[in-house]
């Protein structure tokens, strides 16, 4: 798949999530088989350039290519200079989110309220391609407003008059947010009509949930958001999948402490020790789900304020987590070794 000039190793991408795709998570997530990865929404208002959160999020220090950065916002002018300052910075795609439904962003009339404006759409994308003309703009999009008034084919055609080069569409509505289930009939058919590559998102979890939406809808491409939380793996096991067939293996949880280690580390180092610790709370939640004795776990480590003391109790946990699991693989082997009726016994 090719948006502009950047040919993707794969159909897979990485979804724009306020606080969790910083730059240490897009990282590891194209290490572990993610084509693209684009980050959290930065703001069009250029009175925040020079706070320290609007900074790191235009940090792209040592990030594999392509940079695809997201900018939200409702104002044509401002948006076209936001898209401005984060090329400037080392961004090779921007993305212009339509596709938030959360209040705080649409009370102000960005993110997927815009799509009730479809003037106001085309006046933005406009203003930003041709703002940036020496790097594609990308646009991100709900089916719509409400079941009602599902304008994503209209939208398509606008973003395509402008010179979008790519359109991600999520499965809901805006008044639908993230309750009930994606409809990928509408992707369907915007894909029909497209001459831009369309990538389809929403309640994409699994290598063959995946293969069906990629199959059903004929889409370009298929991006990946919640389910990655905790599970930056997912890539490369759907890549595997659509590839192959098969499955690869589940994570070991040495796998997972390894991974979840290095992810810590980066968070550090990226946001500093008071900032990383805090932010890092919510990724170890997510890597540790599932696992035995997870939910005191994360209890007691939510209680914990430095580097020394988080990094302590996640190896001390993954160290036991690790124990638990020998001992259950070696209780299942010495079932399986038993003959029949030895097993019927127990």
């Amino acid at each position: 798949m090719r948006i502009g000039p950047h040919h993707l190793k794969n159909r897979l991408i990485v979804a724009p999530m306020a606080g969790v795709t910083d730059r240490p998570f897009r990282q590891l997530c194209k290490q572990l088989g993610a084509g693209m990865a684009v980050s959290e929404m930065v703001t069009s208002n250029s009175l925040l350039y020079g706070s320290a959160k609007t900074a790191r999020r235009a940090n792209h220090e040592g990030e594999v290519d392509p940079i695809s950065v997201q900018i939200a916002g409702a104002d044509p002018a401002m948006l076209a200079q936001a898209a401005r300052h984060n090329v400037d910075r080392g961004a090779q795609i921007i993305d212009i989110n339509m596709g938030c439904p959360a209040k705080k962003v649409c009370n102000v009339m960005a993110g997927s309220a815009l799509l009730q404006d479809e003037t106001l759409v085309g006046r933005i994308l406009d203003a930003v391609v041709k703002a940036v003309p020496e790097v594609p703009v990308t646009l991100k999009i709900r089916t719509g407003w409400d079941r009602e008034h599902r304008n994503a084919r209209t939208i398509l055609r606008i973003a395509e008059n402008a010179g979008v080069q790519a359109l991600a569409i999520h499965g809901r509505t805006r008044a639908c947010a993230y309750t009930g289930e994606a409809e990928y009939d509408t992707i369907k058919a915007v894909k029909a009509e497209a001459t831009i590559p369309v990538i389809a998102n929403g309640d994409i979890a699994t290598p063959e949930k995946a293969k069906h939406v990629l199959d059903y809808t004929g889409a370009d491409a298929v991006m990946i958001g919640r389910a990655a939380q905790g599970r930056p793996w997912i890539f490369r096991e759907i890549a595997h999948f659509l590839a192959t067939g098969a499955h690869l293996p589940e994570p070991e949880v040495a796998e997972i402490h390894a991974v979840l280690t290095g992810h810590l580390h980066d968070l550090y180092a990226f946001y500093g020790e008071v900032t990383g610790v805090r932010v890092a709370r919510k990724h170890i939640s997510w890597y540790t789900k599932g696992l035995v004795g997870s939910s005191a776990f994360r209890h007691a480590m939510n209680q914990l304020d430095g580097v020394d003391e988080q990094l302590a109790v996640v190896n001390a946990y993954f160290a036991q987590a690790a124990r638990a699991n020998s001992r259950l693989c070696y209780a299942t082997q010495a079932m399986q070794d038993r003959p029949p009726a030895s097993r019927l016994a127990a």
